[in-house]
């Protein structure tokens, strides 16, 4: 496998027959990649992990990346944790990401352990939880399905952690076209055709199922969180932190 991510061209072509996104092997062969030119924001977000980690990781605890895709969050994490006795939880239904999240944190020297868990995070038991990251994934998770996740999180986690949420947003009535349109600017500025945007969108407008901050907000309050802060937006892209 080349050390550098192949290039996502799977919209290039018109297909006939488009069907649900999912994170298969040809999404996996090509993520790196897809998600940095689509995600406004995405590397900042990334950076920016080590600032929590080093803040509110705890000795002995442990930290959770659910939806880990290929390690970007798990290793920025890891490698800001100053803590001794930490355990880090990277989780992922689909194989061809945690095969290659595998091979990332293998590659990393960082001390602290990391767990690889192929699952829906649903399935995932939470306890001693220090920091969560959840990032880009709920999302994918079924709106009625989104409260019973996060109330779940909230269980499993120490006074004082921190869960961070980033996640696709929708924005209040007449917001959203300029919004889009800026997200439709930012893709095709990083080399996507209006094929590419449009086959993409449409693949993945039953999938993904954003909504507003404002929602999202009063979910981790309603979940018992006691302080909910949008720490970083770039355009319909947004990255919360709340504290318990």
């Amino acid at each position: 496998m080349s050390d550098k991510p192949a290039q996502d061209n799977l919209f290039a072509k018109p297909l006939p027959h488009l069907v649900d996104f999912a994170f298969d092997e040809q999404v996996a062969s090509v993520f790196p990649d897809m998600i940095r030119r689509s995600v406004p924001g995405y590397e900042t977000v990334i950076a920016m992990l080590g600032v929590f980690a080093s803040s509110l990781v705890t000795p002995g605890s442990r930290v959770y990346d659910l939806g880990c895709s290929q390690g970007a969050v798990t290793l920025a994490l890891r490698r800001h944790i100053r803590e001794a006795d930490v355990t880090l939880v990277a989780v992922d239904n689909a194989a061809p990401m945690i095969e290659r999240c595998r091979s990332n944190v293998a590659a990393d020297l960082s001390p602290s352990r990391v767990e690889l868990r192929c699952e829906d995070i649903q399935d995932t038991p939470i306890h001693n939880a220090s920091l969560v990251a959840l990032n880009y994934t709920l999302q994918f998770v079924p709106l009625d399905q989104r409260l019973g996740l996060i109330q779940r999180l909230y269980s499993g986690m120490n006074p004082g952690a921190g869960l961070i949420l980033s996640e696709k947003i929708a924005l209040p009535e007449g917001e959203q076209q300029p919004f889009t349109h800026w997200h439709h600017e930012f893709k095709r500025l990083n080399g996507y055709s209006d094929l590419e945007i449009s086959q993409k969108r449409q693949a993945i407008e039953n999938v993904l199922i954003p909504e507003t901050a404002a929602a999202h907000r009063e979910r981790l309050l309603q979940a018992g969180f006691r302080q909910v802060s949008c720490w970083f937006q770039c355009f319909n892209f947004a990255s919360f932190i709340a504290l318990k």
